[in-house]
């Protein structure tokens, strides 16, 4: 038990200089955030057959983190639209540092308070443990958003560094940084070029840019999720799947069963749900799927334009269960125009994302759907990046299902496997981004 408690101890300290490393001021923050999750469990424990109490520390265990939140992460924003509405020039915005990755540990912060709330799951009476479940270092600044019933078990049981845990974790530790360094950053280096100044593209480059960017952004935070997935492996704990192949989707509801799915799933279970989901009628389902839709997208980022783009999933989320019911067919050409349409609605949808403004993404916009040939061509140059690209895709979607478990580990006991692992370093070291491109995630 002593050795145990002596390793989340060193755990903890280790995620704590590893979020201070940047500022440790914001250790306080992640630490006070701890210390409100930890007592309002215990109370509303405690309080449990009296609703009345119980809820009282239920409010205060969800508004203190989100007064949290919304002051770093949205009080410029809002300060800046009540500025442009009313056209008021007294007004100035504050110098507010982001916490990095505070969207993520506010967010399992708060489902831990409602697990407990809800019966799911029991306060801990260790602040060591549930400080250990909120700053967990490989999933701490971008995810996956692990809930506490899935983690607070495993720190019941002593974790050993096994070769066996080494051995998967290294391999998708591996796997997820080839994404990132040979495939992710490579495009990014592309778009980049092209968002700065879209106008000054021909509009077949702007168009490769926009797949390219879809192709980015899923190996860039799939990426970073299989790295701390396999992190935490090599340290015994087991994360949660994050990404499913998402643009194999044939439909926005699919996408989203397999996008980013530790966040759809919180949506979901935290908001959706009770907002009244699809329990009071078809016109207030329509209504709660694109709030939740819209409030998802505002998580990602204080920007009308992660608002809308919100908006256009919630309708489109709308639209396929309006419809859902209406059409059965199941052959390959439906199901092939099912997946292009999916894939292509979910690329423009990224122009709102990857744009920094609404101007940006008119710009955007105009060039796809303005043809001119008129500007800087990169088509052809970048063109087998895409190809390529889409190549390991393809290849990944048929070892997916060929593989008994969603991370391409191999038992390394013949010369083949080894032969793969060999060339997946190779790959890393030869051909890696030497460069300086963050996680995309990073900035929520």
């Amino acid at each position: 038990m002593k050795g145990k408690e002596n390793k989340q101890k060193f755990l903890l300290l280790v995620s704590y200089v590893f979020y201070g490393w940047w500022d440790y001021r914001f250790c306080f923050l992640m630490l006070a955030l701890t210390a409100v999750s930890y007592v309002t469990a215990i109370k509303i424990e405690r309080n449990r057959h009296t609703s009345v109490k119980a809820k009282r520390f239920l409010r205060l265990g969800i508004v203190f983190p989100l007064v949290i939140l919304g002051f770093f992460k949205y009080f410029n924003f809002f300060v800046d639209t009540f500025i442009s509405v009313f056209d008021i020039s007294s007004f100035h915005a504050l110098q507010i540092i982001l916490p990095v990755g505070i969207s993520f540990y506010t967010f399992q912060s708060m489902s831990y308070t409602i697990d407990v709330y809800r019966g799911k799951l029991r306060a801990t009476d260790s602040f060591l443990k549930l400080a250990l479940y909120i700053s967990f270092f490989p999933q701490l600044v971008a995810g996956p958003i692990v809930r506490a019933i899935d983690f607070l078990p495993q720190l019941e049981k002593e974790q050993y560094v096994t070769w066996q845990n080494f051995k998967i974790g290294f391999q998708i530790f591996l796997f997820g940084m080839i994404k990132k360094v040979c495939i992710a950053d490579y495009l990014a280096v592309f778009v980049d070029d092209v968002y700065r100044s879209p106008v000054a593209f021909d509009s077949a480059t702007v168009w490769l840019a926009i797949v390219a960017y879809s192709i980015q952004i899923y190996f860039d935070f799939s990426g970073y999720t299989d790295m701390a997935v396999g992190c935490a492996r090599c340290l015994g704990y087991t994360l949660c799947e994050n990404f499913n192949l998402p643009y194999l989707s044939k439909s926005v509801s699919e996408f989203w069963k397999r996008w980013h799915i530790s966040l759809s799933t919180w949506l979901m279970e935290y908001l959706y749900f009770p907002l009244g989901g699809n329990r009071k009628g078809r016109t207030r389902t329509y209504i709660n799927l694109i709030v939740t839709m819209a409030l998802g997208g505002l998580w990602h980022g204080a920007s009308w334009n992660f608002v809308l783009w919100g908006i256009l999933h919630g309708v489109a989320l709308c639209i396929n269960k309006m419809f859902r019911s209406m059409f059965s067919f199941n052959n390959k050409l439906f199901n092939f125009c099912s997946w292009l349409i999916t894939f292509i609605f979910v690329s423009l949808c990224w122009v709102l994302f990857r744009a920094g403004t609404l101007t940006t993404a008119v710009e955007v916009f105009n060039k796809l759907f303005v043809w001119t040939d008129i500007g800087i061509s990169q088509m052809y140059v970048y063109a087998w990046i895409s190809i390529a690209v889409l190549l390991a895709v393809s290849l990944l979607a048929v070892y997916r299902h060929s593989c008994q478990s969603f991370y391409p580990v191999s038992e390394l006991n013949t010369f083949y496997s080894k032969v793969i692992l060999w060339i997946e370093i190779f790959f890393i070291l030869g051909f890696g981004y030497v460069g300086s491109n963050p996680f995309i995630y990073f900035q929520f």
